[in-house]
């Protein structure tokens, strides 16, 4: 009888240890997102002898996912996670490697333009200098998919120099069907020649090209010279932090006035703050860091805007931070220069 309990015993425990597996390793076709951190973002940012401040500005993350079936039940349980089908965070054919590059790609974006803002708004000279183009995403079946892979910089075709996408796109345009063009490009540092055939977009027969998603590779130049390490950090929303703590760093104000500064947006090169994706989970993240002022995209006052969303959770997990909305990088100097006013 006991041999019998012992058999039945470790034949529930094998069963258990493989829906545990199962449950663990197989994906399901969606993501879970729920809030990430508030991170300070002084020791990422570095500008050149910067002014030291005593308060913190900081990014907000969310974290993300693809779901298995205990972190999709999870999910289903808890307020302030959110479950997405695969197609709405990825493209369609869009690999992990070619999403992870792309939202990359953005973060780099979003540094660029955060730093001719910030160098524009403090009038300290900077300029952009282009260095030909990325590779984002390569269309499966086209020339370009045996040869090239997301992240490879080409900076030459058939020997000319290439600065920028537009360039690309022009010589490339007035090629013919079954052509080749050879690209130099660089790849983890080190330089690579390939020669590939222009062929007609399965999709598009009326369409040539080597089948590519690309972007152009600018650099900024600035005085003084400004550093930003974030890793493998992703994404366009922290383009409005980036700017407010690199412009904090070129003047000798101090805009935190001590205080712990959060807030999401994008940025273009204009100063105009964009909306973002998750906006109360970053407002939870920012809450559990103890953060006193939160910046949130207004979008002009449109209904159900990041703004009202962000006071909504707010209100929701009662927390005491205020919520300023912003439409441009310079309503947030503005609102931050009238803190020693209120003080």
């Amino acid at each position: 009888m006991k041999k019998r309990r012992s058999k039945y015993f470790i034949i529930t425990l094998l069963i258990i240890l493989i829906l545990l597996v199962l449950g663990t390793f197989i994906k399901l076709p969606y993501y879970v997102t729920k809030p990430g951190l508030a991170q300070e973002l002084e020791p990422i940012i570095d500008v050149e002898n910067g002014y030291e401040v005593e308060g913190k500005f900081m990014l907000t993350t969310i974290r993300m996912g693809q779901a298995n079936i205990f972190s999709y039940g999870w999910a289903k349980l808890n307020k302030y996670y959110e479950i997405y089908p695969i197609n709405q965070i990825r493209k369609d054919n869009e690999s992990d490697e070619e999403y992870n590059n792309r939202q990359l790609y953005y973060m780099e974006d979003s540094q660029e333009s955060a730093i001719t803002v910030a160098y524009k708004y403090a009038n300290k000279p900077v300029s952009t200098k282009n260095h030909g183009i990325y590779v984002m995403q390569v269309v499966k079946g086209m020339p370009a998919a045996d040869d090239l892979k997301p992240g490879d910089r080409v900076f030459q075709v058939d020997g000319i120099e290439i600065k920028d996408q537009n360039e690309f796109i022009e010589y490339v345009g007035n090629k013919k069907e079954n052509e080749k063009i050879t690209l130099t490009f660089e790849r983890e540092g080190k330089e690579q020649s390939v020669t590939i055939p222009i062929v007609p977009f399965p999709d598009i027969p009326d369409k040539i090209g080597i089948g590519i998603t690309l972007i152009t590779d600018k650099e900024v130049i600035s005085d003084p010279k400004v550093t930003i390490d974030t890793e493998k950090i992703g994404g366009p929303s922290a383009g409005l932090m980036f700017t407010i703590e690199i412009y904090n760093q070129l003047i000798k104000e101090d805009l935190t006035h001590g205080l712990n500064i959060a807030g999401t947006g994008t940025i273009n090169s204009d100063g105009i703050v964009g909306p973002i994706g998750g906006i109360s989970q970053k407002i939870v993240a920012a809450d559990n860091s103890n953060v006193d002022i939160f910046f949130a995209p207004n979008e002009n006052g449109k209904p159900n805007s990041d703004y009202e969303q962000a006071l909504e959770t707010a209100k929701d997990i009662k927390s005491d931070m205020k919520i300023i909305p912003v439409d441009t990088f310079e309503e947030a100097i503005k609102y931050l220069e009238s803190l020693s006013d209120k003080k």
